[in-house]
């Protein structure tokens, strides 16, 4: 029988304390409980055995990305120009002049399409591949247990621990607006929370991606030695919390795990980029996305499927309804266009592309009116919008897809937000044969079909 959530909850608290790790994003018994779980999973050959899946947070305008309409009206146009990139007829927005010279490396999806147009009922798609299930009377939808389960929850579970790190991580922050706003469909979800990403997040504008949160290192004065010493008489004070038998067993073994997870200073290093090169780390930028795309080609190297780059909606983000080119042109397109195109290069340069998928994607695009806001923006536009995929299988120098004149909607073959998702899964071995199985048992397909194999 499964530990009960509550013992489970209290045991880990204490356990957390002891060693100075409280408010500890990874959860580690937690995560490690059902380690031994995932196994090895049959699946077919993939294209790709790692992806990091960049999401802008707030959702991107297409018009001033990668679907410019110079020929449009004032509105639709924008502010921006396109200029020419290295694959010849493709255009994107001048302030993107780095992925400009990259373009041989993605292809751009200009026909993506859903029907939600709140952030929460956005995220769930473009991250699970299901559209959210109404429940509450409030229209946002925020994140909640009974969520499809994320791509990274659904890789968590079938691929579990290897090397010592989890099989999922999401950084820098969750995919949200503020300190507390957290948007549907980017954990584990009814799969439970065993199955969650690891979550790497720096709460403070000071902290920058690649250097470890201070709730992840043992207080100072704890040592791993001194940490097992109190676990051991953790055990003594709460042995009989649980039933004396398999449930036990389990939760003490998953505590020797986290333990050596903790001693494994190997694993520990893929986050923290103090023997890179400064040239390195000056490519990426000092922007907590650019840090962070750093940090997932090192997890890569570290054997790790799964990095969810989230853009750090707490500091700022892509739902620009108001001051919309400004933020753009400021904050927004420079760092990106810096950490996307530095990603691409290094992960070519390694020789690591061809098996890594790179996807970025948002909650849906942007209208092409502009509002009455001072100063103005653009508001939510699910019914088209760009998205990219590079590496992994995909074909370089292409645009799939197109919009009609002002960026509203679909012209030619329009890609919905699920294929979008199945797409990715594809591209790593999975298909909707694929299942997956909840706290109770039950089994569940995951995995979209029709991905867009065109793409490859």
């Amino acid at each position: 029988m499964p530990l009960e959530e509550p013992v489970l909850k209290m045991r880990r608290r204490v356990f957390l304390r002891m060693g100075g790790l409280s408010s500890l994003g990874l959860t580690l018994p937690e995560l490690l409980r059902h380690r031994q779980a995932a196994g090895a999973e049959s699946r077919p050959a993939a294209k790709a055995k790692a992806c990091v899946l960049l999401y802008m947070t707030g959702g991107p305008a297409q018009q001033e990305t990668f679907d410019m309409k110079p020929d449009a009206p004032e509105a639709p146009r924008g502010e921006f120009r396109p200029i020419p990139t290295n694959v010849s007829g493709t255009q994107i927005c001048e302030l993107l002049p780095q992925l400009a010279r990259n373009a041989h490396r993605y292809a751009i999806i200009r026909s993506m399409h859903h029907d939600q147009t709140f952030h929460g009922g956005g995220s769930h798609y473009n991250l699970t591949g299901f559209p959210h299930a109404p429940r509450d009377p409030t229209p946002e939808f925020y994140l909640d247990r009974r969520d499809s389960p994320s791509i990274g929850g659904v890789i968590q579970q079938l691929r579990g621990y290897r090397n010592g790190l989890p099989a999922a991580v999401q950084l820098p922050w969750w995919v949200g607006h503020g300190m507390f706003e957290r948007f549907a469909g980017q954990t584990a979800g009814f799969l439970g929370s065993l199955y969650d990403p690891l979550q790497i997040f720096y709460p403070e504008k000071k902290e920058l991606p690649g250097t470890l949160p201070a709730d992840f290192r043992l207080s100072e004065g704890v040592s791993s030695q001194r940490l097992s010493h109190r676990l051991q008489l953790l055990d003594s004070i709460t042995r009989g919390t649980l039933s004396s038998g398999k449930s036990e067993q389990q939760f003490s073994k998953h505590q020797a795990q986290a333990l050596d997870v903790l001693n494994s200073g190997g694993a520990w290093r893929a986050f923290s980029i103090e023997d890179e090169k400064p040239a390195t780390i000056e490519r990426y930028g000092d922007s907590k996305f650019g840090r962070s795309c750093l940090v997932a080609r090192r997890l890569i190297e570290a054997g790790v499927s799964l990095i969810t780059v989230a853009w750090p909606g707490h500091e700022n983000h892509w739902d620009t309804h108001g001051d919309h080119f400004r933020m753009m042109r400021d904050e927004l397109l420079p760092p990106m266009d810096r950490g996307f195109s530095a990603l691409l290069e290094d992960l070519a340069e390694r020789g690591m592309l061809d098996e890594t998928l790179v996807a970025w994607t948002g909650e849906f695009g942007r209208t092409p009116t502009i509002n009455g806001n001072k100063p103005a923006g653009r508001d939510h536009w699910p019914w088209v919008y760009s998205t990219v995929l590079a590496g992994g299988g995909i074909r370089g120098g292409q645009v799939y897809g197109s919009s009609d004149s002002i960026a509203a909607h679909p012209k030619d073959n329009p890609v919905h937000a699920r294929d979008f998702v199945a797409t990715i899964y594809h591209a790593l071995g999975y298909d909707p044969s694929t299942t997956v199985v909840d706290l109770s048992g039950q089994p569940h397909h995951v995995v979209p079909e029709n991905p867009v194999v065109a793409l490859f």
